[in-house]
């Protein structure tokens, strides 16, 4: 039976035990703001572990917005995923491609200063990196983080979710070393529908809860 969450504290503490079963070595929990840092605080408590932030931007096509030319992730070396057939059929040139990569790389930073102010990173060489976030659906933005992560050189790199479609999650297999989701359940229309309370988590919201938990 699908279960619907109250709220992503809810989910956070479920997955958190999911979690807490596999007794991982050295864990980092990282979060995909807004919505998986709930998800994330949750799991970081209840495994004590450090808790960082993983931020990607999406590089839309000029002129289709929504159409996703790539992605970029912030990092201790910043990474780009460029979707090359968008590229060649959308006409984007590499001087285009390389003014929308800035810009996101700026945004990235603006965000990494309002949430984290100041605070170090986490570091993840030769840790159990657990990616978090309050659920996935086409993993695109899940898939771009785990391919900059990889590059860190984590011990052992795992992708932790509440709810996810089966299929997404069999895409993402060769990106990750262990998956763990509470539920795939089908049909699957949207993450915020397995959701009471889905409400936009803040960037106040953010910057509180990394503060509680770094200290």
């Amino acid at each position: 039976m699908t279960r619907v969450f109250a709220d992503r504290t809810e989910a956070g503490r479920l997955l958190a035990r999911l979690i807490a079963e596999r007794h991982f070595k050295d864990p980092v929990v990282l979060a995909l703001p807004r919505g998986g840092v709930p998800i994330a605080a949750e799991v970081a408590r209840v495994i004590n572990a450090p808790m960082d932030l993983i931020l990607v931007r999406k590089i839309g096509t000029p002129g289709q917005p929504e159409l996703a030319l790539g992605a970029v992730v912030d990092g201790e070396t910043p990474h780009c995923v460029v979707n090359e057939s968008v590229k060649e059929q959308a006409g984007v040139s590499d001087v285009e491609l390389e003014r929308a990569k800035q810009a996101q790389f700026a945004e990235i930073d603006r965000r990494r200063a309002l949430y984290l102010r100041g605070r170090e990173r986490v570091h993840i060489v030769g840790k159990t990196a657990i990616v978090v976030d309050d659920g996935v659906a086409t993993g695109a933005t899940a898939r771009v983080a785990l391919q900059a992560l990889r590059s860190l050189r984590p011990a052992k790199l795992v992708l932790a979710v509440p709810v996810a479609p089966a299929e997404t999650l069999k895409s993402l297999g060769d990106e990750v070393d262990e998956l763990l989701c509470l539920q795939t359940p089908e049909p699957f229309y949207a993450v915020g529908t397995f959701y009471r309370d889905f409400d936009p988590v803040s960037d106040q919201d953010v910057a509180s809860m990394v503060a509680e938990l770094n200290g």
